[in-house]
Formats: structure tokens, sequence, C-alpha cells
């Protein structure tokens, strides 16, 4: 295999460049070299247990102790939450003073069982001289709480838009159909709150932004432990979107936010198409805040002003960024961005990368959506590639009009690729221009930590080869991921076990004497694919043994996700179990299947999921351990 020195390679010098960098700026963060002695640091623990001749001063101590016997759940309460907390620092409370707060204390506690559900209590509060304790004295509550409140009926009104409107009636029962306390359900202060903001949220969501409780009245029966709620909704007037007004803005045209946001003037208010907007908006690059809020002081309720205050990017940024992946090692890379292109107008997003196994230098401009969302882009890449068991050097240029939705990104552009293997056995270099036809489209319920739901990709091209003979051909590439609950009793979807089933195929149709550049065709294994296997370790061996890619591509894998509690609480981590196969080859009949089995965990860190998996290929009786940050479909 052959082998470029590496002082020799394109990459070396940035690289070095970018390293005394790094080692420049690193020197800021050597401590000071004086001598100066540290200041000194008083304890204020020490300081207070110590007078100007060094003794001893009494330590302070609490005047009494709270000992509260109950059932787990309403002892924890009463702990937490008694008035009587407060006064355990005064240290020189006698027992009459604190005799005469027990007495308050009973009637707190009272109220704080009501706040559960409680109306029959059994209080007993008992003052017990403890002189071998921490605490001299120590108030012991005992509390048998009775049988729990539960609730018998639920009355939900609406007045307003929402009562008169025939388009209000989706949302009044949606609005009683997720109601959380329900009959026959436990009655608490906690759950009946939560109860009315649920309702006011649905109210809220779509059409009636200015809906409010009008009023709520839960009337306890404490001698039949029953609970009969009553709720009125004011819903207000119905909304619907009108013009967006941006503010805060000097540098970029205000054109440019309203093709970005796609807000649809003239619908209906809804909560999600506003933060779809902002969204989009926040992603553009163009901004490095957004806020959008609907102006409700508005006369006309039926064309209500959107407005949109942001805060301008700077024209232009660099990004210095490191990274770590099993795949390809350790990662440096250099990003550039031009918000306000010379002559063209457009956006310009440039990047220098360099890892273990992939060199590249990379450009995209995008022009700002049209009126009906498309937009103009174009970029081009330069990339060095350890490709199997050679190298390759290749060159991408394409250019074309894309388009994205709430779910769905389209895209049609023409794409000239050109690949230079390097190294003994590897396949011919060749070129090639195509034309290609691209749709996405997600279906989850987080776009950034999914539960469920599904992603599908769709990529077909038809092309030409440049390089040698002169012939045409096909190359299609699909890929799709489904997420599915499978515990459907459980209280909640965070809490349920998951499958997730994901599947890939691709295909390129030729004649046999066709030249098809490397990068159009087809190589697997790796964090994203077939885990227990290098990157794209799996592919087609060739006369020499070395591993080379193919046209045809299967990839398939299912995956067992748990999410883990502990002691009844939901935590940020998931166990997960797996087996994924995958195979290339350069004719169909020949696909044979390599397997990776293994474990993981995932933990929803606060930058996204971190996902740890330790698998065994198969057929290289070898175990991997592969490290990913992020979700991407």
């Amino acid at each position: 295999m052959h082998r470029v020195a590496p002082f020799n390679t394109p990459a070396f010098w940035p690289a070095l460049l970018f390293l005394i960098t790094l080692l420049l700026q690193g020197c800021s963060l050597l401590p000071n070299q004086k001598q100066d002695e540290p200041a000194s640091v008083s304890s204020p623990v020490a300081g207070a247990d110590k007078d100007d001749a060094g003794k001893s001063q009494k330590e302070p101590h609490d005047a009494f102790s709270i000992e509260v016997e109950a059932p787990d759940k309403v002892r924890e309460y009463l702990v937490r939450h008694l008035e009587l907390q407060r006064y355990r620092q005064i240290d020189d409370l006698g027992a009459a003073e604190l005799s005469r707060l027990m007495v308050a204390a009973e009637a707190n506690a009272r109220e704080l069982l009501g706040t559960l559900g409680y109306f029959t209590p059994t209080l007993t509060l008992e003052l017990r001289e403890t002189p071998d304790a921490p605490a001299p004295r120590q108030v012991h509550v005992t509390v048998v709480p009775g049988e729990p409140t539960l609730v018998a009926q639920v009355e939900i009104n609406f007045s307003g838009a929402v009562a008169e409107d025939a388009a209000g009636e989706a949302q009044r029962n949606a609005v009683r159909a997720g109601w959380s306390l329900r009959p026959s359900l436990p009655f608490s202060q906690e759950a009946w709150d939560n109860a009315k903001s649920g309702g006011l949220r649905t109210l809220t969501a779509k059409r009636y932004p200015t809906a409010s409780v009008k009023s709520s009245r839960a009337d306890v029966d404490a001698d039949t432990a029953r609970a009969q709620l009553h709720v009125a909704y004011e819903s207000g007037p119905a909304y619907r979107f009108g013009p967006m007004l941006v503010r805060g803005s000097d540098r970029y045209n205000p054109i440019n936010a309203l093709r970005i946001a796609r807000l649809p003037q003239g619908q209906d208010y809804d909560q999600q198409v506003l933060l779809d907007a902002q969204q989009r908006l926040a992603s553009s690059g163009y901004y490095d805040s957004v806020f959008l809020t609907l102006d409700t002081e508005g006369k006309d309720p039926q064309a209500v002003p959107v407005i949109a205050q942001v805060r301008d990017a700077p024209l232009q940024k660099v990004v210095l960024g490191v990274g770590f992946t099993t795949d390809n090692g350790a990662r440096v890379s250099i990003d550039h961005t031009n918000n306000q292109m010379p002559v063209l107008g457009w956006r310009a997003v440039s990047r220098l990368q360099f890892d273990q196994n992939t060199q590249f230098v990379s450009t995209q401009w995008t022009d700002v959506p049209g009126e009906r969302g498309w937009r103009w882009f174009g970029g081009g890449q330069l990339k060095r590639d350890t490709s199997g068991d050679y190298e390759v050097d290749s060159a991408r240029v394409r250019g074309g009009m894309s388009t994205s939705t709430d779910h769905i990104d389209r895209s049609y552009f023409l794409q000239y690729d050109n690949a230079q293997n390097k190294g003994v056995g590897a396949p011919p270099s060749a070129s090639a221009l195509t034309l290609n036809w691209g749709w996405t489209g997600r279906y989850f319920n987080n776009p950034a930590q999914p539960t469920s739901g599904y992603g599908v990709a769709v990529e077909l091209g038809a092309g030409y080869t440049l390089t040698g003979e002169r012939l045409p051909f096909l190359r299609s590439y699909g890929r799709w991921l489904g997420i599915f609950p499978l515990d459907w009793t459980s209280d909640s979807a965070a809490r349920r076990s998951r499958i997730a089933l994901r599947a890939e195929a691709g295909a390129v149709t030729a004649s046999d004497r066709a030249l098809i550049p490397t990068t159009l065709e087809f190589l697997t294994g790796g964090d994203n694919t077939v885990r227990g296997y290098s990157y794209q370790e799996i592919g087609v061996p060739n006369a020499l043994g070395q591993t080379v890619q193919g046209r045809y591509l299967g990839v398939g894998s299912v995956e067992w996700q748990r999410p883990y509690i502990h002691n009844g609480q939901l935590t940020d981590w998931e166990s997960v179990v797996f087996v994924d196969a995958g195979s290339v080859a350069d004719q169909f009949r020949q696909l044979r299947a390599k397997f990776g089995v293994g474990a993981g965990a995932r933990w929803k860190s606060p930058v996204g999921p971190v996902q740890i998996d330790l698998a065994y290929g198969v057929d290289i009786h070898k175990f991997r351990l592969h490290l990913r940050l992020g979700f991407n479909f």
C-alpha cells in the first residue's frame, strides 16, 4: 500500500500552524510566577470557635429537633414544610415559648396535610427532653393521616369564543380528554393545580393565546373523603397570525427574516407554528438571539402582529473546534462563516478539518429562501480519506436548489465527482457527473432526543461517467429509522422501553465497464452503521485481500432501549442491547451479512445524548468500543 510522507501532505502545515496557535493561547492559562505569599482566608467556622485569647467558644446548636412519625410521603412533606423548622436555631428558646409554638405547629401541620388530600388526620405533638442529644429538646409529631380524599366529580366549563365557535369544540374536547385529575384519583393541591394548568396550556396552544382560568373551586366533604371539582376557563377571542415585524436588526434585510421564518399570515394562531418559526430564525446563522411574541394588544385579533425581537450575528465568525470519535480518533477543525458574501450576498460556511482518517476543506454557499421557500445553494470539497485499505484524494462540486419545511427537506442538484485512488490494489481513478434528487422526512416526537417516531431519507441520482468509456449509471440510496415504545401500560411515555429498528440500502446500477468514482460507491462499519467493526471496514475484498468499495449496500439493526429507574425516579441514563448486520458487494446476490452484537448506555447530557456501546464483531472475533455525541438523522 502506497503511503505519502506526512511532511509532504497538504494537511501537515495547516495542522502545525493550528497547533502553534493553540499553544500560544494556552500560555495565558499558566499560573503567575510571583512569589508573593497567598492572602490568608479566614474560616467563618474557625473564627467563631476562638476568641482573642485563642480559647474555644461555645459552638451554636439547635434549640430543639423535630421527629415526624408518619408514612414516608407524609413525613418527607411535613419535615420539609413545617413552619416550626424556622425556630430551631434560636438557641435561647425556652420550653414555654416552644410549647406555644407547638400549638401553631399543629394547625400548620393540618393545613399541610390538607394540601396532600388528608382532611381528617389524627395528630399528636409531644415535647420531649433530650439532654444527651445535640439538641436539648425534641418535638415528636405522630401523624395518622386517615383516608385520602378521592375525586368524585369534575365539572369543566368554558366561556368566550371557544364556547361559541364551532371550531372551538375540538379544543374543548381536548381539555376534557387531557384532564389529569380524573374521578377516583387521590386529590391533592398539587394535582389540582397541575390539572388546571394543563387544561389552560391546551387551550392557549391554539387559537386562544389569552385564555385564563375564570374561576375554580374544590368542594371537599371531609366526612366522606370526596372532592367535587369545578373549573371555568375564559378563552378570550380567537386569534390569527398577522404580519411579522422585525425589531433589533440593523445589519440584515428584514425581508430575509420573513422568508426564513415562513410564518403563515392569516392562519389560526398555533403556538407550535410560532416556535418552529422562531427555531428557523435562530438556526439560520443570521441572528445570535431570536424571540417571537404575539402582540395581543392589537385591535384586530384576526390579524394580530407577531413581534420578532432579534440580535444580529456578526458578519463574519471563526470557530475553532476539537473532538473525538472512535471511528476517526481525535479531530480538530476551523470553521469560518461569512453571512454576506460580496456581490452574491449569500451566506458562506467554510471548514478545514483534520482527523486520523480524513482531512478536508469545504465551503457551502446558500441564498436566502425565496417567496416559495426554495433557496439556491452551491459548494465544493477537497478531501483526503483513508477508504478501506487505500487512500482517496477526491474533489466534489455541487449546485442546485433546496427547501425545508417543518418535517421535510427536499433538494435538486447537479454534482461533479473526481476520485483519485492511491495504493497497490486500489480501484481505477474515475470522475462522473450526476443529476440528483433528495428527500428527507423526520417524524420524531423530539428532534434532539427522540423516544418515538420515524425518519426516512431517499437519494436518487442519474449520472454519466467522464473517465474511460462514457457510460450512464443510476445511483440510489435510502435509510430508515423507527423508534417504537413497548410498554404502553406505563404511566409515562419517558419510562417506556423501546425498540429502535434501522435499515440502510444502496445500489449503483451500471455496466461492468463503467468506471464509477469510489466516492459514489459504498463501504460500511463503524459507530453509526455496523458496530463491532472499525470505520468503513466492511467492503468488497479484492484479489490482494484488501477492502474496496462495492456497488451494493445493505445494513440492518435492532436495538432495545430501556430507561434506568432508580428509587422510583426516572434518571438521565438508559441501557441498550443491540444486533447490527451489514454487507457490501459488487453483485446483489453476493451480499453476505456480517454481524455485530453488544450492549451500551445512553446519557441525556446537557449538550445532547451521549452514546456508549461495547460491540463484538462476530466475523472478526474482536471487541470494539463506540462513542458518539448527539442524534442526527
